[in-house]
């Protein structure tokens, strides 16, 4: 009988796993360092080693385990084989063949780290109840996962949900990390949210804000500044807003969910952001979905380890 089911978030610096039984209760979580000698080549016997250990650990037969879900940094086809993940040094690569054969058989089905993270919130966190929704992930990128009828949207060619690299400003001058120029991630990422904040003072000299304590302000520092009703930190966060409710209002335009989810480390600035986002949603979106919710992501980081057994099971 199939009782048990694990989960596998693997990031740029750590891998997160979790160990579930199959009616999604997370009975162990641990994480090991990704190891990016080598082009990453030993990354799957890692992840695989630790996995035969716990089970061994936990007294759990491999003819037990439902199986393996993984989620990576990259697109992925056919739920197997990853097509570039370049801050782990990989190429094209059959995750799933390779780590199947090294846990000995067990299942394995792989898929795209912020696709199965809004399936994860959907499952178990602020999605739950619900069909069909958008995450947004604001990190030091900006990431999205599509799920409409509980199936993810990957695409033909695995990217389905690059919603941080919708143009939302064809003027801008500056390429973003993908090389192209006015991606949303150039203004609702973290980092992105800091180089709003240099230029806005930098072209307001004579304008006082708690923000020039700071060499580099960063996100955080913005939205705190903005909690306490610093000018220009509530231009700068106006701005966010405006570019998150229109790249949100585009993206509902198609796909049309039931939820947007925000999660990421920009989200900790909390319901001050979702109403930013909520004011300039509706001004942008087609008027049949303005009423669309937009919450708050629950999960954290643990988003991935949910979202890969539920795309497992």
């Amino acid at each position: 009988m199939k009782t048990y089911a694990i989960g596998v978030d693997m990031g740029g610096t750590t891998v997160k796993l979790g160990l579930f039984n199959v009616t999604g209760d997370l009975l162990d979580k641990w994480e090991i360092p990704t190891d990016k000698r080598n082009g990453g080549e030993n990354i799957l016997p890692d992840i695989a080693d630790t996995i035969l250990k716990k089970l061994d650990e936990k007294n759990i037969d491999k003819k037990e385990v439902a199986g393996v879900g993984i989620d990576v940094p990259g697109a992925v086809l056919h739920e197997s084989v990853v097509n570039r993940c370049v801050n782990v040094g990989w190429g094209v690569k059959d995750v799933g063949a390779e780590l199947q054969e090294e846990l000995g058989g067990i299942r394995v089905k792989v898929g795209n780290d912020a696709d199965v993270a809004a399936l994860g919130e959907m499952w178990k966190g602020a999605g739950k109840g619900h069909q069909s929704i958008v995450m947004v992930t604001l990190g030091t990128g900006v990431g999205g996962g599509i799920i409409i009828n509980e199936k993810i949207v990957s695409g033909c060619f695995g990217a389905g949900g690059e919603i941080g690299h919708m143009c939302v400003n064809p003027n801008e001058t500056i390429a973003c990390n993908c090389g192209r120029k006015g991606c949303l991630e150039q203004y609702a990422s973290a980092t992105g949210i800091a180089r709003l904040a240099r230029e806005y003072l930098a072209g307001h000299p004579e304008e006082e804000s708690v923000l020039r304590k700071h060499e580099n302000p960063s996100a955080k520092d913005v939205f705190d500044a903005y909690k306490k009703g610093d000018k220009a930190a509530t231009a700068i966060a106006e701005q966010v807003g405006d570019y998150l409710g229109r790249g949100l209002g585009n993206v509902a335009d198609v796909v049309d969910p039931e939820a947007f989810v925000i999660g990421g480390g920009v989200s900790k600035a909390g319901d001050i952001l979702i109403d930013l986002i909520r004011k300039y949603y509706r001004q942008y979106v087609f008027h049949t979905s303005t009423e669309t919710k937009i919450v708050l992501a629950e999960l954290g980081n643990d988003a991935g380890i949910y979202g890969c057994v539920r795309m497992l099971l």
